[in-house]
């Protein structure tokens, strides 16, 4: 989860990558999973504008071809289907025009305004923090290395003056002797005074790590379950136009299926009267 790890001396450090350079620390990709997932909602709530401005477009065509003249003098029951079609085109392009609509009002604005510009601010809070934390434990682990060093140092001229002594090739005497071990055992409390400290601070990075990162995992779960809202409601939507489009069209079903060519030819000839005169027989 953290590319962050502890060191052969104990402290935190970034793990290399196989080239030799240090890798993001963990927290960072965290961070960065959380402005990428901003970036994909906001590309998203841009597709969905891009299906708005179509479906817009369509219901526009739409509606301009339910005005055409064309085949507008059709007579009898084929007319009336055929003024039904063209009707149903007006019909359908309303439908697309809500589809469009309520896209934007229930998919791509949520989708857009789902984090605040606030957003951004509040992931920078979290790094500083932590890294305000990562400086204090490289701070510590410092002091413990310089107070680890120092103790050897102390140590060591413990050592040497000690076997100077014992060997007569000095003329330090006990008291130096006393004096180099009261320092070399300063040192020593000096060490676990920073191991101490070190602990203390690794032991507040480590919660706190595991704190916040459970809190952007929390965010990155109602990302993604406000997103499977969103686009449910979007299938939803689209569901709801292609029952929408059938019913537009139930109606030119009904008078095609009343279209009758005999039924026409009648009213054609009663309405031209073209049975009223009619040849007749001539007599000498």
């Amino acid at each position: 989860m953290f590319c962050g790890v502890l060191s052969s001396g104990g402290h935190a450090a970034d793990k290399k990558d196989p080239q030799g350079g240090a890798c993001m620390p963990g927290f960072e990709i965290l961070l960065q999973k959380q402005l990428k997932g901003k970036q994909m909602q906001k590309e998203m709530s841009e597709f969905v504008h891009e299906r708005i401005k179509i479906e817009e477009e369509y219901a526009k065509n739409l509606s301009k071809l339910s005005l055409s003249p064309l085949a507008a003098q059709e007579e009898g029951t084929v007319g009336e289907a055929w003024i039904q079609l063209k009707k149903s085109l007006h019909d359908e392009a309303e439908v697309h025009l809500k589809f469009s609509n309520k896209l934007h009002s229930e998919v791509e604005k949520p989708m857009l305004t789902f984090r605040s510009d606030h957003f951004k601010k509040d992931l920078k809070k979290y790094d500083h923090h932590i890294a305000d934390l990562r400086k204090q434990l490289a701070s510590r682990y410092a002091g413990v290395e310089k107070a680890r060093k120092a103790l050897a140092d102390r140590q060591k001229d413990l050592e040497v003056k000690t076997q100077q002594l014992e060997v007569k090739l000095s003329n330090k005497t006990e008291e130096d002797i006393k004096k180099a071990r009261r320092k070399s055992t300063q040192a020593g409390d000096d060490l676990m005074r920073s191991l101490d400290l070190y602990n203390q601070t690794q032991s507040k990075w480590f919660e706190e790590m595991v704190t916040t990162s459970m809190e952007l995992e929390k965010l990155e779960v109602d990302r993604i379950e406000w997103i499977q809202q969103h686009l449910r409601q979007y299938t939803t939507l689209r569901h709801e136009t292609d029952m929408f489009n059938q019913s537009t069209i139930e109606n030119v079903d009904q008078l095609l299926r009343a279209v009758d060519p005999a039924k026409d030819r009648d009213l054609w000839v009663k309405e031209h009267k073209t049975g009223d005169v009619r040849p007749i027989d001539l007599d000498i």
